[in-house]
């Protein structure tokens, strides 16, 4: 695999791409984004955190984007409340309507910024946020204001995605362009794209002392996995607004994000495709 380009900590600041000293969520929300975010459950996407949650937990779900997580994790706190926060109000549609069509009605969803949220010390028993800190400048005030808002005794639960840790097979030419490529684009504008490997010590820099460390890991291979997986891939890297990102930031042109989606498809009709997708995770203790 790849070195990591231009190592950052959480303190480090914005990448030159950032405006206003601000991150940029390099996906935006393009239908290929939705088409793997709405596919996430809490079984795939949290499931070192499940054994944790009570009936009548209040969970804070930062980051909820289009909802599938947070339905699940309401519907395993049937006597308690789910709060989906996102920062993107146009999201919040397609989450209501994953609740409504899930039956769970012990959930609400707002809008608003984990560096700042508008909740009274202690609100939640669970604060919750997956691949959230990767697209953050500070992510190490992002967690303060998590255990801010979680009450003693409750926990933060966080997992991110290590993009440098990404590892597949057949090795077909592009992909590793690929991967380099989205680690420069993700750079730029403000993130860390190996933040699940930098979890713990982060989570350390924010005053939480009880954190206890684990990964996970998805995997994708057979035929409808690896059409569903190389399909979206192919289509954010010519279609979304980090393929305007990695033009207009000179990290590639349009030739080159077209070679790559080919390459997209082409390790997709591979009978023998399998791609794993390391991720970090962590459960403080406040």
């Amino acid at each position: 695999m790849p070195e990591a380009q231009g190592e950052r900590t959480g303190n480090d600041g914005p990448g030159p791409d950032a405006p206003g000293g601000r991150a940029v969520y390099i996906h935006g929300h393009h239908e290929s984004v939705l088409r793997s975010h709405g596919r996430r459950r809490a079984a795939d996407s949290a499931a070192y955190l499940l054994p944790e949650l009570r009936p009548d937990h209040r969970v804070l779900d930062i980051g909820c984007g289009p909802g599938s997580i947070t339905a699940d994790l309401a519907a395993l706190v049937p006597r308690g409340r789910v709060t989906g926060l996102d920062a993107a109000e146009g999201i919040l549609g397609h989450a209501r309507r994953a609740a409504r069509e899930r039956g769970v009605d012990n959930v609400d969803f707002t809008t608003g910024d984990v560096r700042a949220l508008d909740f009274p010390d202690g609100s939640f028993d669970v604060v919750h946020a997956h691949q959230v800190l990767q697209y953050l400048d500070d992510p190490v005030a992002a967690l303060r204001e998590m255990r801010r808002v979680c009450r003693p005794g409750g926990i933060v639960a966080v997992r991110d995605v290590v993009y440098t840790a990404m590892t597949w097979y057949p090795r077909v030419p592009g992909l590793d362009d690929w991967q380099r490529l989205y680690v420069r684009v993700a750079r730029a504008g403000g993130g860390e794209p190996d933040a699940g490997s930098r979890l713990l010590g982060w989570a350390r820099q924010a005053g939480l002392t009880d954190v206890t460390t684990s990964a996970g890991a998805w995997c994708y291979a057979g035929e409808e996995q690896r059409a569903w997986w190389s399909g979206l891939w192919a289509d954010r890297t010519l279609a979304s607004p980090y393929a305007r990102l990695a033009v207009e930031g000179g990290h590639a042109d349009r030739a080159e994000l077209e070679r790559m989606a080919r390459a997209w498809h082409e390790w997709g009709r591979h009978e023998d495709a399998w791609f794993a997708v390391l991720n970090g995770e962590v459960l403080c203790r406040v």
